[in-house]
């Protein structure tokens, strides 16, 4: 399998290339990317606190995610469960809830 660092933050990937068109990224920059979460910083630590799941495991901020994944942040008042269709590095505002499907 092949895998390509596109962008590096420290030691850590956050947008990579594996295969020919699978995208992956982290978790806590998705998270901030499509918008369901305000800021990167509110990511990390709910991913920290053990509220989000992908695929059923327990997620940590530096978590690889891809599309097909489905994630799953629970908050205080009930939880948010959602499958991810697409992978960007930066989108518009408008064209955030492309990223993501939600499921009930």
């Amino acid at each position: 399998m092949y895998y390509y660092k596109v962008k590096k933050q420290g030691c850590q990937t956050l947008f990579g290339v594996i295969g020919k068109n699978i995208f992956i990224m982290r978790i806590d920059k998705f998270l901030k990317v499509s918008r369901i979460l305000k800021r990167r910083t509110l990511a990390q630590e709910a991913c920290d606190k053990g509220k989000v799941t992908v695929n059923g495991a327990p997620a940590k901020s530096g978590r690889q995610i891809k599309a097909g994944d489905v994630v799953e942040i629970n908050y205080v008042s009930g939880s948010l469960k959602f499958k991810i269709n697409e992978i960007k590095e930066t989108v518009k505002k408008d064209e955030a809830s492309s990223l993501y499907e939600i499921i009930t």
